[in-house]
């Protein structure tokens, strides 16, 4: 074997740039437990599941722990055994076990280890008090008797998004991961991303969920219910159906929905293509008329509660198009206003913020909201189990007429960089299939969470900049401040690596993040329609639906909130 190398349990292992033990134990075939370690956050190195023991009978943290060439460590020993049983016995001791009517319910990773463990029993009094949920915000759940503490919501929020809402209170055997002043979170700064949701390893933050007034509506004979599905959705079902990670599902998700109970299926990647047309005429708008740039894109409603709640001064520069989701919204309300019976707009959606966009009272008309409910990629799950549909069984379904068509340009506004390559599409003179082609590889795909283009347009060129991840914006918005950097076109999405891994999808790795995203982008071969000025229902709305009030319907003004 060349280079350095150590023993794991007397296996050698090379050493090839790991940072961690943890890391090269992995890489060894070894699924060593852990709580608080997530690759992408700081390591905190809180929950000492991943012990290791070394030679000399002492232990060491492998999270924390870098492999160094000679050395000696066990994974299975008879003293970590017992360590790591009695850390799960001393969790559980002050732990809701009411697991069969937990959301994370066959999903916690408590639960896991302790079957893992085979923890049958408790030695220790439950001390667990009654349930204290925070139900005020409307994306998600806290409940504080099911916290053990790893701090990876912590430092998710902190982190990686920059926000801030939540962290340690109190010390010792009262700690607590709370809001400042113990405030409900909904009057934090909390922007309703999920992303903690997304990394609680136990049920103390779920999303919130609201499928029982979806079926309500399903089965309430005078309402027709509508359905409108985003593009991440398709590409994030089908690892917990049965099918392949990353697989194009829609017609499946149409024919569970209409079998459901549904009346009409569509998809929003065609409110995206009305995005991309009114975002592309604002763009261009402002760089002809001096107008504040850059433009900063309105989609993600995470994004929106956090320029609202600490940089207010940007909300000039902050497109004034709705989100793809509310666009259609708007549009499915004004085509079925004359329907003999109630209209309920549901979107299924990967993002727990849309559940409070939809509620804002800028996307009300006469009190009544344009979407009535939102239900994120798990509760559809969720719902397609409850009915007992083999999904796997469905024959596809198309979505329903009069908006059938949509453009593969809508379709990839679910991945990070797909607006800006959207709206590329839209303003590029030459249309040819070889520049559509080159527009993949000008810098705009792709997981990292800042990218950076030049785009040439007329006699001039746009310098465009796309991040994923709110501590990500924040960095570009400091660098835009200072005058280090300038753009003319700024694409922001809350959730590192986009709406494909928003936090109503199912949990999944990063290779089930990447899977997803070559989903859409297969998705967006398989279009006939590339560009968004070509989809005929696009333009069949414009000259009329939508004539004389696409300014009411496609557009909306955002003010600072209070923090």
């Amino acid at each position: 074997m060349s280079g350095e190398f150590m023993l794991i349990d007397n296996i050698p292992v090379e050493i090839e740039g790991e940072k961690n033990l943890l890391s090269l134990i992995r890489k060894a075939g070894i699924e060593l437990p852990t709580f608080c370690y997530h690759s992408e956050l700081s390591v905190y190195g809180a929950c000492r599941m991943c012990m290791v023991e070394n030679k000399r009978g002492g232990m060491e943290a492998a999270c924390s722990t870098p492999p160094r060439a000679g050395m000696e460590i066990y994974t299975n020993t008879p003293k970590l055994r017992k360590y790591r049983k009695m850390i799960l016995e001393l969790l559980l001791s002050d732990h809701c076990r009411d697991c069969t009517t937990c959301e994370k319910n066959g999903e916690c990773k408590l639960q896991e280890l302790a079957e893992r463990f085979g923890i049958k029993q408790i030695r220790f009094k439950n001390t667990a008090e009654n349930p204290k949920l925070d139900t005020s915000s409307l994306c998600i759940i806290r409940d504080t008797n099911k916290c053990i503490l790893c701090g990876d919501c912590v430092r998710m929020c902190n982190e990686v998004q920059n926000v801030g809402a939540i962290d340690f209170m109190s010390r010792g055997a009262k700690m607590t991961v709370s809001t400042a002043f113990h405030v409900p979170i909904a009057d934090s700064n909390c922007v309703g991303c999920g992303q903690c949701a997304a990394v609680c390893p136990t049920g103390a933050i779920v999303v919130k969920k609201d499928t029982d007034s979806v079926w309500d509506a399903l089965s309430d004979p005078d309402t027709k219910v509508v359905v409108q599905i985003a593009p991440a959705v398709r590409v994030g079902i089908g690892g917990k159906m049965g099918q392949k990670a990353g697989e194009d599902l829609m017609g499946k998700i149409v024919a569970a929905l209409k079998r459901m109970g549904a009346d009409e299926v569509f998809d929003t990647a065609t409110g995206a293509d009305l995005t991309v047309m009114e975002e592309a005429n604002e763009l261009l708008e402002r760089l002809e008329k001096g107008g504040k740039l850059p433009l900063f894109t309105s989609c993600c409603p995470a994004w929106i509660q956090y320029a609202e709640k600490k940089h207010p001064e940007l909300l000039p520069n902050i497109s004034s198009c709705r989100s793809p989701m509310e666009m259609f919204g708007a549009v499915l309300k004004e085509e079925y206003r004359h329907s003999s019976r109630r209209v309920v707009n549901v979107a299924v959606m990967p993002c727990t913020a849309k559940k409070f966009e939809a509620a804002r009272e800028e996307f009300k008309k006469d009190g009544v909201p344009y979407v009535d409910y939102v239900i994120t990629t798990q509760e559809l799950i969720q719902m397609i189990k409850e009915s007992g549909i083999y999904f796997s069984e469905l024959e596809s379904e198309a979505i329903d007429m009069p908006f059938s068509n949509r453009s593969g340009a809508g379709v990839i506004f679910g991945v990070t960089g797909g607006v800006t390559e959207a709206v590329i599409r839209r303003l590029a003179e030459n249309k040819s299939t070889t520049q559509l082609r080159a527009i993949a590889f000008n810098g705009v795909r792709g997981m990292e969470g800042t990218k950076e283009t030049v785009v040439p347009y007329g006699d001039r060129e746009l310098k465009i900049a796309m991040v994923s991840g709110l501590k990500n914006a924040e960095n570009l918005i400091q660098r835009i401040q200072s005058g280090e950097a300038s753009y003319d076109f700024v694409e922001v999405m809350a959730c590192p690596g986009g709406c494909v891994c928003g936090a109503g999808q199912p949990i999944t790795d990063l290779q089930g993040k990447k899977k997803r995203s070559s989903g859409l982008y297969a998705a967006d071969k398989m279009c006939s329609i590339k560009r968004s000025e070509e989809n005929p229902v696009v333009m069949s709305l414009y000259s009329d639906l939508l004539k004389g009030k696409v300014h009411e319907l496609l557009h909306v003004e955002y003010e600072e909130r209070k923090r």
